[in-house]
């Protein structure tokens, strides 16, 4: 693939301080994350699709739809596929995005994204919550793939990156061609990672980053609980119980409002 031609769309990271951090309780109950996790290996390859952001910069909804087909690939009896319609259907309602006038293709934040997910669905798929991870925690990563099967981040991708087969930050460093941006920002899911890289779908296919690469551009990430990643006995494949994490979530958001007086849970 040449990415010089492909469509980025994520606009830059955008942060709310209501929004609950994985690191602020649930750390402190878990074992050692595992030194290697791969949740890509039950999509077949080349089944992941565009989901149409090789047309419009809709990386931050397609990276949604990875994450339905992912999470569904392991626990359900057949992969659910989101249509390309409906990832479209979407962007448009977040961000305005009307297909009839490409001025309207704009890229969307993906705070608004998350929201929209938890609250109106994607594809039909809504999920239970979200909490924000620091990127520079690396366990914080390995915690969100293992336990939810999936990590929504954000990349601040520079131009570097488009001419490497594993993105890695380049020999004279993050400046010039290397400066985190200067190709844009891209929406992606993390589906496995070992000792020495991660990995993520981006447009349609597998892409490895290494942990510096992970490190110098990612400006946002996510932990995203979804009863998709959940068997009809409400564990997930590691047989981490979810539904327990789910009321935790809930006291936790009920808790955080009533603490910082706001009307609505940022989750």
């Amino acid at each position: 693939m040449d990415h010089r031609t492909v469509k980025l769309g994520k606009r830059p990271a955008r942060h709310d301080p209501r929004t609950l951090r994985l690191g602020d309780y649930l750390l402190p109950r878990l074992p050692t994350p595992k030194p290697r996790v791969d949740y890509a290996t039950k999509v077949p390859a080349g089944q992941w699709g565009m989901m149409a952001n090789d047309k419009i910069g809709d990386c931050t909804c397609a990276a949604a739809g990875h994450m339905i087909e992912e999470w569904t690939a392991w626990s359900k009896p057949k992969m659910i596929v989101p249509a390309d319609r409906d990832i479209v259907r979407a962007y448009s309602a977040i961000t305005g995005y009307d297909p009839k006038d490409p001025a309207t293709d704009q890229g969307a934040y993906e705070l608004d994204v998350l929201k929209y997910w938890r609250k109106k669905g994607i594809a039909g798929h809504r999920i239970v919550a979200f909490v924000a991870l620091e990127p520079g925690n690396h366990d914080h990563v390995r915690d969100a793939i293992e336990l939810f099967g999936n990590c929504y981040i954000g990349l601040a991708l520079p131009i570097s990156a488009q001419n490497q087969r594993v993105w890695t930050v380049p020999p004279g460093g993050p400046v010039g061609p290397g400066a985190p941006g200067s190709w844009g920002g891209h929406a992606v899911p993390v589906v496995g990672y070992d000792p020495r890289t991660l990995t993520v779908v981006a447009w349609g296919a597998l892409q490895r980053m290494t942990w510096r690469f992970w490190s110098t551009y990612c400006d946002e990430a996510y932990a995203v609980l979804s009863k998709d990643w959940l068997d009809k006995h409400g564990v997930n494949p590691e047989g981490f119980d979810l539904a327990a994490l789910e009321n935790d979530l809930s006291a936790l958001t009920g808790q955080a409002i009533a603490l910082r007086g706001f009307a609505s849970p940022a989750v």
